[in-house]
């Protein structure tokens, strides 16, 4: 997993629409970096929603939001149309950013051990340096944690 202080990888992914985006594009402004398991479960719901819901303080703060989950582009478009989400989302099926940045890890449920995406979020500087590392976050809550610490 990476740390604070460490630059953070770039990256370059296709958004809901199919158009290329990379880290490297927001050079210069901050960037909160979510990685999220599924969409339209009930947590990556709510997390996307509180995103979308604070998605204006965050902006008026000069900083971009990003989510990256395994999901295809269609299922991101229609995941960001049913909420109205405003904020880019980037689908990662070949898991390039997904473990550059070590979120790729085992999981238990119910027994069973599965390898899938921990719930985490990142706080990336102007140039690019990781700022911030938030490890399982709580869906509900972790748009307000990261504007609280801005």
């Amino acid at each position: 997993m990476l740390e604070k202080g460490m630059k953070a990888p770039d990256f370059t992914l296709p958004d809901k629409d199919g158009r290329e985006v990379s880290l490297s594009d927001f050079r210069g402004e901050k960037v909160v970096l979510y990685f999220y398991p599924k969409d339209n479960t009930p947590g990556c719901t709510r997390q996307a929603c509180a995103f979308s819901a604070h998605y204006g303080e965050f902006r008026k703060r000069g900083v971009e939001v990003i989510g990256i989950s395994k999901d295809s582009a269609a299922s991101h478009l229609k995941f960001a149309e049913k909420f109205s989400l405003p904020f880019i989302i980037l689908s990662d099926p070949d898991l390039t950013a997904i473990k550059a940045y070590g979120v790729w890890q085992e999981k238990k449920m119910y027994g069973k051990t599965t390898f899938g995406v921990v719930r985490t979020t990142f706080v990336i500087d102007e140039d690019g340096v990781i700022e911030r590392v938030m490890n399982k976050v709580k869906p509900d809550t972790n748009a307000e944690e990261i504007l609280a610490a801005l």
